[in-house]
């Protein structure tokens, strides 16, 4: 399997991975190196793609070897599934003299054994599971929630970082306020998120950000206030955000992570379309005016009051 190269994306096609699994493939992802540490609890192997097109097809042609001396019919079906659409995915798969499928399109499906549909008005997480569907010849209805998996020793990890900080799981608001990357030109980052969090740090709220490696230096400048975790794995990640009381957050991959634990998410969207790229789950809250318009701090505010509450009176 090929993974996205973005952490949201990867997210949104575990249920995907797991549909696969449960019709009996053995799973071997390649993907950026984050991905170990963001799928540690799932129990897949995950090898980390080179950047150099010669590395990155000798290391498919060594998966293949050895896949290929494990199970003699290997090389006789399709045995590569491309998530990406790029056209360098399937040539790296051609060159590696593996059989693989993927979306058609870009002008690569003369480099696979098959090219599937991509439909049209779909959210990514559907796109990626009927991919599998058509793969395996099905049709299944994806689940509610993605349910990703959070090990007991990762939450013990999380719960170590809170506990000296005096941060209480259940109580705290975790914010995820950096969204790289721009939607039609139009930035995804809620302009009033270092308002919003001043308001909750003047209400005697706790509250935490796990900045990225290129993120530090912004949630310094931001938000002076914020207890801020650094260095996190994102499988530690993972576990902060499901021990939180609330996370808000704009469009960006840890929206979907909450999402993929099941923590009460309050998803800050503006020029985002929900349809195809909303976190996905029955723990989500949406908050975005129409035509892609931003909310106040006083609406944000009163969901997170509204959600804190009862973990606060208990």
């Amino acid at each position: 399997m090929r993974l996205r190269n973005f952490v949201g994306d990867t997210v949104l096609s575990l249920p995907a991975l797991r549909l696969l699994a449960q019709h009996g493939y053995r799973l071997e992802l390649v993907g950026k190196g984050w991905a170990r540490g963001l799928l540690e609890a799932e129990g897949w192997s995950v090898h980390v793609r080179p950047a150099k097109l010669s590395d990155r097809v000798a290391q498919l042609r060594e998966l293949r070897q050895r896949l290929k001396a494990q199970d003699p019919g290997f090389d006789r079906r399709a045995n590569m599934l491309l998530l990406p659409y790029a056209f360098s995915a399937a040539l790296d798969a051609r060159l590696a003299g593996l059989q693989a499928e993927g979306h058609a399109g870009d002008g690569r499906t003369w480099l696979m054994r098959r090219g599937h549909p991509r439909r049209a008005g779909r959210h990514t997480l559907v796109e990626y599971w009927e991919l599998a569907c058509d793969f395996l010849g099905i049709q299944a209805e994806p689940p509610a929630d993605i349910g990703m998996t959070v090990t007991q020793a990762q939450r013990d990890a999380a719960q170590a970082l809170l506990k000296p900080q005096g941060i209480l799981p259940g109580r705290f608001v975790l914010i995820c306020p950096f969204a790289n990357g721009q939607v039609e030109f139009l930035d995804r980052s809620w302009p009033a998120f270092p308002e919003f969090v001043q308001r909750l740090h003047a209400a005697g709220r706790q509250v935490v950000i796990v900045p990225g490696p290129a993120e530090v230096e912004g949630a310094q400048l931001l938000y002076p206030q914020v207890e801020r975790l650094e260095g996190i794995s994102l499988g530690v990640y993972n576990a902060l955000l499901q021990l939180a009381g609330v996370v808000v957050s704009n469009d960006t991959g840890p929206a979907h992570m909450a999402a993929g634990v099941g923590a009460r998410l309050l998803s800050v969207l503006g020029p985002t379309d929900p349809r195809r790229w909303a976190p996905w789950g029955s723990t989500v809250t949406l908050l975005r005016r129409d035509e892609g318009g931003w909310c106040s701090v006083d609406e944000v505010m009163a969901t997170v009051d509204a959600a804190l509450s009862p973990a606060l009176r208990a």
